[in-house]
């Protein structure tokens, strides 16, 4: 089949590469000539593990190809995947920006009977919008569909080949019969529904997702205020198949590029409806406050910032990304700053990134290496779980002519041998 992804950001060059690795002829599209360049050499401009190997193997085999030229990209397009950022705007809705224009372009070179498949992450009736827009710019037979991705960044290679299931939003029987046999090879359940189902689907998940991580912050909070351990309580309720095991994550609450801001639309949305006083804008909110509620916290714990060396363990919002997107980091070292702390940064994979992210000054420094970063720190704050930090020695970065303390944000140390090291523990909820 001739498929099309527009958008050579992150959804849209791992759908690429993975349906060109079924035999697809695909073509991946943007207007940044200097992203299309380095992507046709395999180079990828963001880290993702798997990625490059599979994007170097289709394009020598022939199936996959960039270009910015929307004549040569959809002329031959049997199916057009629209895979462009969707960013909120200033009131919290999703940003149709980037998404129209990149169908006001290739209105012109429809061939008849082509399928449209919106990928963005876009609110419910955007359908019935870009159709009236459609019908303006063409008179050729077009297609609508959502079929909406649930990636997860770290993972989306193994994501995209082994999906839970594939969400089909259209209404036309045939459609739905092309898009099935185009995702036959994931080998995934099919679901067919309309396409603000399918839309609502992808808000869904992520915001179930979201709150379930400020559900169990929230108890943290309380486990605090007596003698529970988080862990524990956790351990207690996953057995109940009701509710799981999975996606208990209590921290500094949920950061990236999709729970923040999917959570944020979902609740404007709400709010465009009528619906004001609901969960999605209480979960919002609850996230927004979760670092600064923390930080001060751990501020009378450690005596204060001044003058102190902080070792910020983990730059990106999760491990195997490079994204700092609504990273916890962010906001932690926004606020050690502000309180006059020195700050040593760490992450495998995120320093190139922080530049753009962090603020330049003179009290913030990067590391490369994990021994260096920790160097006469009198706090490690252990952010994120990367492979990297979780399973370094840190008794040998004890300096024992400091009074250090160790701040496990994702409690993945064991407090007994942190404690037995010589440090002052103090992780979420425990």
């Amino acid at each position: 089949m001739h498929l099309t992804l527009i958008g050579t950001g992150f959804v849209g060059v791992v759908t690429a590469a993975v349906f060109a690795s079924f035999g697809n002829e695909v073509v991946g599209l943007d207007i940044d000539q200097k992203k299309v360049d380095s992507l046709s050499k395999g180079v990828v401009p963001f880290f993702e593990p798997d990625l490059e190997a599979l994007l170097l193997e289709q394009q020598k085999s022939g199936h996959l190809t960039f270009t910015t030229d929307y004549h040569t990209a959809i002329t031959s397009a049997e199916v057009i995947m629209v895979a462009v950022g969707t960013p909120s705007a200033a009131d919290g809705q999703a940003d149709l920006t980037y998404l129209f224009s990149a169908l006001d372009s290739l209105a012109p070179h429809l061939h008849k009977e082509t399928i449209i498949v919106i990928k963005s992450t876009v609110p419910p009736g955007t359908l019935e919008v870009i159709d009236l827009r459609l019908q303006r710019l063409t008179k050729v037979p077009y297609h609508l569909a959502s079929v909406p991705e649930f990636l997860r960044e770290g993972t989306a290679v193994w994501d995209t080949l082994h999906p839970d299931r594939v969400v089909l939003g259209a209404t036309n029987f045939d459609v739905f019969e092309k898009l099935e046999l185009l995702h036959q090879p994931l080998n995934a359940p099919m679901i067919r529904v309309k396409a603000a189902s399918a839309q609502m689907a992808k808000y869904s998940a992520n915001a179930y997702l979201a709150t379930r991580i400020t559900f169990i912050n929230q108890i943290a909070d309380l486990c605090e205020k007596n003698d529970a351990d988080i862990e524990e309580v956790i351990a207690a309720i996953s057995p109940d198949q009701r509710i799981g095991k999975h996606y208990w994550y209590p921290g500094f609450g949920y950061g990236g590029s999709c729970f923040p801001k999917d959570v944020s639309e979902l609740a404007a949305y709400s709010r465009s409806v009528g619906e004001e006083n609901n969960l999605f804008n209480n979960v919002h909110e609850l996230n927004t406050r979760r670092i600064p509620k923390i930080m001060d916290q751990i501020t009378q714990e450690v005596g204060g910032w001044k003058d102190k060396k902080v070792a910020v363990l983990g730059l990106s919002f999760k491990p195997n990304t490079n994204d700092m997107r609504e990273a916890p980091a962010l906001k932690t070292i926004e606020y050690l700053v502000a309180a006059g702390a020195v700050i040593q940064a760490y992450d495998p994979q995120a320093l190139e990134t922080a530049i753009h992210f962090i603020p330049d000054h003179p009290n913030v420094s990067y590391f490369s290496r994990l021994d260096e970063a920790t160097k006469d720190a009198s706090v490690i704050l252990a952010l994120i779980e990367w492979p990297q930090i979780t399973d370094f020695d840190f008794s040998t970065v004890k300096n024992d002519l400091l009074e250090q303390w160790f701040i496990d944000a994702r409690n993945q140390f064991d407090p007994k041998k942190i404690k037995a090291w010589g440090y002052n523990y103090r992780g979420i909820g425990r």
